[in-house]
């Protein structure tokens, strides 16, 4: 293998445009006389440097399996830490590529320091450049945590990412449930935002870059867009499910969507309309749940963070019943509300089909600060389910569950047909579309 044909290399190489990337620090080597006369000790174990994703300035680093696992050292994070301040001082998302060994044992303190100043430098840029994170091969112990802190993440099928190892965990043993493996962190922990082939990861990062401002001052000139504002989305109230009314909504039908297989009660992601970038929130179950909750706060505070407009699609009766919800759901139901009651982007929220009790207030209600509330015609709103509801109070007028007696009390804007939903939120987002940059 020559010493430019490395894993790492090859990796980066099938994400950025072709021949766009610059490698910077190719020849830094650790304190360690030893490595001073090793060709492959150049680079200490970690490709560093700058390229494009679709004509979009990015700094990447990519860890090299063939040189001491990829592990941690002195100098390999000091060269990380370069990248990260050459990001931030330009204004561009950063793409880390893991496969890592683990912290070096042999640098032993030193290397030990190297994780606070990664987790600082990681820190510092929250809210400032989009953070991505691809796990190629292991990402276990500090470097588990570095994922986390990440905005997006994506593992390969067979990748390898916690913080203890599966068998340090009691009761726990791979063949019974590796709290390791890409789909157990894609389903049940939430880190990860899709597990793919090499390919099909290349394919979502650029999609997802597609769709990313370059940092949180970017003044968000739409791209040109070719599908008509005006286009109608006849046939949207029977979607086969939230992502593909989602879909309808989105300029081209292009969506990305976050944590796919983590809280499918909710669907969340990143469309555009009108050639600008939206987040989008919608129920997929009526019961909301912890993981919902805890995916849609995620998301909505990226979008706060980097003036992306939020649009909201309610279709809810209330929460999950069990112990695991009991014990979570407060917690993260209260992160969700503070996300939507905090936010100072635009917000457009539509009731699809029922909003009720405090589950409907959480999903981006007019009290919590929505700037413009819509609902379909038949859409149901109030206090809880009208069978419950009647079932308790004798005196219940069903037309005050309805989307109109809302609107008359002013928390609707205005009662809809769905066929026209992409044209009124899109108006609603142009004309809201200076508020951005009041955030």
């Amino acid at each position: 293998m020559s010493y430019n044909d490395t894993v790492a290399r090859r990796r980066i190489a099938a994400i950025l445009d072709e021949g766009s990337f610059v490698e910077i620090g190719a020849y830094v080597t650790a304190r360690d006389a030893a490595a001073e006369t090793d060709e492959k000790a150049c680079g200490d174990g970690v490709v560093t440097g700058y390229g494009t994703i679709g004509g979009c300035l990015m700094y990447v680093y990519a860890q090299d399996p063939g040189y001491k696992g990829g592990s941690l050292g002195e100098m390999h994070a000091a060269k990380i830490a370069k990248i990260y301040g050459m990001a931030m001082d330009m204004g561009a998302p950063v793409l880390a590529l893991l496969d890592c060994a683990g912290v070096r044992l042999s640098e032993g303190a030193d290397s030990l320091q190297s994780f606070g100043a990664l987790f600082r430098n990681q820190a510092q840029a929250s809210g400032v450049v989009p953070q991505i994170t691809v796990v190629y091969g292991s990402c276990g112990g500090g470097l588990s945590v570095s994922a986390a802190m990440s905005d997006f993440v994506f593992m390969a099928e067979d990748a390898k990412l916690y913080l203890n190892s599966p068998n340090a965990v009691k009761g726990n043993f791979e063949g019974k449930c590796d709290t390791a493996a890409a789909k157990y962190q894609s389903e049940k922990v939430g880190v990860c935002d899709a597990v793919g082939t090499e390919a099909e990861i290349a394919a979502e990062v650029k999609k997802l870059v597609s769709m990313l401002p370059e940092n949180y001052l970017d003044d968000f000139s739409a791209l040109e867009n070719t599908d008509s504002l005006n286009r109608s989305v006849a046939g949207i109230e029977k979607a086969a499910d939230r992502a593909e009314m989602i879909k309808m909504l989105a300029d081209d039908g292009r969506f990305f969507e976050v944590k796919k297989d983590y809280g499918k009660d909710v669907a969340a992601g990143l469309i555009r309309i009108g050639g600008n970038t939206v987040g989008v929130v919608a129920n997929s179950d009526r019961k909301l749940g912890y993981y919902g909750c805890r995916k849609a706060d995620k998301l909505i505070s990226f979008c706060e963070a980097f003036g992306i407009p939020v649009v909201t699609l309610v279709d809810i009766d209330g929460f999950k019943t069990c112990e695991e919800n009991e014990k979570n759901l407060s917690v993260r139901l209260a992160e969700l509300i503070n996300a939507y009651a905090e936010a100072s982007v635009p917000m457009v929220t539509v009731v699809t089909g029922h909003a009720y009790g405090t589950a409907g207030i959480a999903m981006g209600s007019k009290s919590l600060g929505a700037d413009i509330v819509y609902a379909w015609k038949d859409a149901k709103m109030g206090l809880m389910d009208e069978a419950l509801q009647a079932e308790i109070d004798e005196s219940f007028d069903k037309a005050r569950n309805t989307a109109l007696y809302n609107a008359k009390r002013g928390y609707v804007d205005d009662l809809i047909d769905p066929s026209e939903t992409r044209q009124r939120v899109a108006a609603a987002l142009e004309m809201l579309y200076t508020k951005a940059f009041d955030a």
